[in-house]
């Protein structure tokens, strides 16, 4: 038993929750105070160097968001496993633990590969992908500002693949979507923060992406949201040096073979 259940549908909190969860978590990076001390960027460089405005990031994210609500509805409701009294019965709690697993590698493999093409054809990422860069410096909120068609062929498509494979159920949804919702933004907080839990668990964190955000680094690191796998073992992953400045936060120094 959840929660929500009875009052709330797992397909309306599938569908509903990962925005709330969104708008809740990067809204809370948004609040911080400067926090000098752990910024991967001065504000300065974000300043300068970032090339669309908070309202454009926002008004690109929310877009996105609403493709993604229709599309997980309409999932949803294609693949219902209710039974004729409307009751799903839900899977062990191992199985859901295994298909979030898989859900997982399924979402890095799709999301690696669109992710790469998108970089190397020269028409995509000048007319698509290029509008996610102009985030040079990432932060919270732009996490998921994509061009729409990026939106969909990346996020929204990668999660219903991911959902599908992995035969999850709309409940087991609602944790993966939320989980790969929180661990996208954090990938671009744009902070470096002691005792982050992302930070000690996964080697694709913040400082990781941020060398990707770098103009040296746009060929690589383009493992998202999970693991660095595919990197490592396709040639693509440029490790790092996190040092301090003088003035105050952190710098990712990429490390060139």
């Amino acid at each position: 038993m959840v929660f929500w259940e009875g009052y709330v549908s797992d397909e309306a909190m599938g569908t509903f929750a990962p925005i709330v969860v969104y708008w809740l978590y990067a809204g809370f990076y948004q609040l911080l105070p400067p926090l000098e001390n752990f910024r991967l960027h001065t504000r300065k460089e974000e300043d300068e160097k970032n090339s669309v405005p908070l309202s454009a990031v926002v008004k690109g994210v929310l877009l996105q968001q609403l493709v993604q609500a229709t599309v997980a509805q309409a999932l949803f409701l294609l693949t219902s496993k209710a039974n004729a009294s409307g009751i799903t019965i839900q899977p062990s709690i191992p199985v859901q633990i295994m298909q979030i697993v898989v859900a997982m590698f399924v979402m890095d493999s799709w999301q690696y590969f669109v992710h790469r093409y998108m970089h190397h054809n020269k028409f995509l990422y000048r007319h698509i992908h290029s509008q996610h860069h102009r985030l040079v410096v990432p932060y919270a909120i732009g996490a998921l500002y994509n061009h729409p068609l990026e939106g969909l062929l990346l996020d929204t498509f990668g999660g219903a693949i991911s959902f599908l494979v992995s035969g999850m159920t709309a409940r087991t949804a609602v944790f993966f979507f939320c989980f790969a919702v929180i661990k996208t933004v954090d990938d671009h907080c744009g902070l470096w923060l002691p005792g982050n839990i992302f930070h000690i668990v996964f080697q694709n964190n913040s400082a990781y992406h941020d060398i990707h955000h770098q103009l040296q680094g746009l060929k690589y690191n383009y493992s998202q949201p999970f693991f660095p796998i595919w990197d490592k073992l396709l040639g693509t992953h440029m490790p790092y040096n996190l040092v301090k400045r003088p003035e105050g936060g952190f710098e990712a120094r990429a490390m060139k073979d």
